[in-house]
């Protein structure tokens, strides 16, 4: 399998087998070796301020979480380029946040979002990645630090 087949294997996996993601309706729109995103609906049961229609402030943790466990798995591959596959596939399966912090810049109005992630440092062990929540007209709702076990 290459590389990039890998990176749609590990996408997917996050945005199929994991039941919570599917409950959310996180769908991968991008995952390359720079930039991860995935997307989901707003629907009634995502909504946490039922007066205001916003969106609940766990769902965007949890979708900002996601995007950057999948580019901090991501970014373990290109840490170990030589590595073999299923000794990555290993290493992957045991990827945890350590640490998550999110600000919440403006309610998360809107019909869809995005959350993409980018690394900012892949070591042997833990990966740090920033990530952002934005609505359907590119407004920013949130932003977070993530911290991420990989190894």
């Amino acid at each position: 399998m290459t590389k990039p087949e890998l990176i749609k294997q590990i996408a997917t996996t996050f945005s199929e087998k994991i039941p919570f993601n599917k409950l959310i309706g996180l769908r991968i729109k991008q995952c390359e070796r720079e930039i991860c995103s995935v997307e989901f609906d707003n629907k009634p049961e995502l909504v946490g301020n039922f007066v205001q229609g916003i969106l609940h402030g766990g769902v965007i943790a949890s979708s900002i979480d996601v995007a950057g466990g999948i580019m901090a798995a991501i970014g373990l591959m290109q840490k170990n380029p030589e590595t073999h596959q299923q000794e990555l596939l290993d290493k992957i399966a045991k990827l945890g946040t350590i640490d998550l912090r999110i600000d919440y810049v403006r309610p998360g109005r809107g019909s869809v979002f995005e959350a993409t992630a980018k690394i900012l440092r892949a070591g042997n062990k833990v990966a740090v990645v920033r990530m952002e929540l934005h609505n359907e007209e590119g407004i920013l709702i949130a932003l977070g630090t993530g911290t991420y076990l990989i190894g």
